[in-house]
């Protein structure tokens, strides 16, 4: 049986890939996730925040006067054990290599094209394999256009290709207009993956202290509809390769969004919640279910289901092989 997948470019034993967490924030968890079968981890990620935070802090030392840290710290996510520095998320580089043989995915945050894509060079020169730019940004402003939106991200993509020579995916969220094209525009930009989809902080209302407070919910199965409909839509249509997040829990989900066209996946809540071993679980349940159904690989099942296998999606003529009902499912009515 066959496992092996390949993403952007990385040779990995299976699609399965712990996501950013907690989990791979820690050295010995990384090493228990590569005991269980882990492919390949992505690191949780380096925010701008963290960058800017780590240079206010440094001026506030050598300025006499300051009392506080700066009031931007109170909108940074809570990581926990997670949480950490610049200066240490390098050194948790070059700790998790040594002690796991499996590839190793940074992860940088930002929402401008500054000094911080500096950090992209040392994550990559501190061994890591590969380079995830999470793009956390929430177009709030009014008279910000879609167009605008787009060239931003397009902005960040080729400011960081100019600075490493490393694969580097690309985290986006689901919020645009004209997703297929904005992907298209991501590969045609030098992508060399892109990941669907992010998820933001959402806001909550404390009615006790009457203040804005971030919520962040575990996924659930279900928030993988819209993953598994954009992978099935993009598959064959463009050379960036495709990485499944949100709601992966089950050997089933992987096996759903391989058959729609995605390179790996990436666990991370049924992870949190079931424990590091549950990963071997969903290996073997992958394993055992592909044998069932004479599987040979996992390349075999690859894209499938996909819209690449719908002759005339307004039809729902079919080339061979899936049901009819693929081309409304991922192309809407016909």
């Amino acid at each position: 049986m066959d496992l092996k997948t390949s993403y952007m470019g990385l040779d990995l034993s299976s699609p399965l890939v712990p996501g950013a967490s907690p989990l791979t924030g820690d050295v010995d968890s990384c090493k228990q996730l590569e005991d269980v079968g882990a492919a390949a981890l992505v690191l949780p990620s380096l925010f701008q925040e963290q960058i800017m935070h780590e240079s206010e802090e440094y001026s506030r030392r050598m300025t006499e006067g300051t009392e506080s840290f700066s009031e931007a710290l109170t909108y940074f996510p809570n990581f926990d054990e997670g949480f950490i520095g610049p200066e240490s998320y390098l050194e948790h580089i070059r700790k998790v290599k040594e002690a796991v043989d499996i590839p190793v995915i940074a992860s940088l945050n930002g929402i401008t094209t500054g000094g911080w894509v500096d950090y992209s060079c040392l994550m990559i020169e501190a061994g890591a394999d590969a380079l995830e730019l999470n793009i956390y940004f929430l177009p709030t402003d009014t008279n910000m256009t879609s167009g605008a939106v787009e060239k931003l991200y397009s902005s960040i993509l080729l400011e960081t290709k100019l600075a490493i020579k490393a694969p580097i995916a690309v985290k986006i969220s689901p919020y645009f207009s004209a997703l297929a094209n904005m992907v298209k525009q991501l590969d045609d930009d030098g992508a060399d993956g892109v990941v669907l989809f992010n998820r933001f902080y959402q806001p909550d209302i404390d009615l006790e202290n009457l203040e804005v407070v971030p919520n962040l919910v575990m996924s659930t199965p279900f928030a993988n509809r819209t993953s598994l409909r954009w992978i099935a839509v993009l598959f064959g249509h463009i050379d960036a390769s495709l990485a499944a997040s949100q709601g992966i829990h089950t050997h089933e989900d992987v096996l759903k969004m391989v058959m729609a066209g995605a390179d790996i996946t990436q666990v991370t809540a049924c992870l949190l919640k079931n424990g590091i071993p549950w990963l071997g679980t969903m290996l073997a349940d992958l394993t055992k279910w592909m044998e069932e159904k004479e599987y040979e690989s996992i390349e075999q099942m690859k894209g499938s289901l996909s819209q690449k296998s719908v002759a005339d999606p307004g039809t729902g003529q079919l080339h061979e092989g899936p049901p009819l009902l693929v081309a409304r499912l991922f192309s809407g009515p016909a």
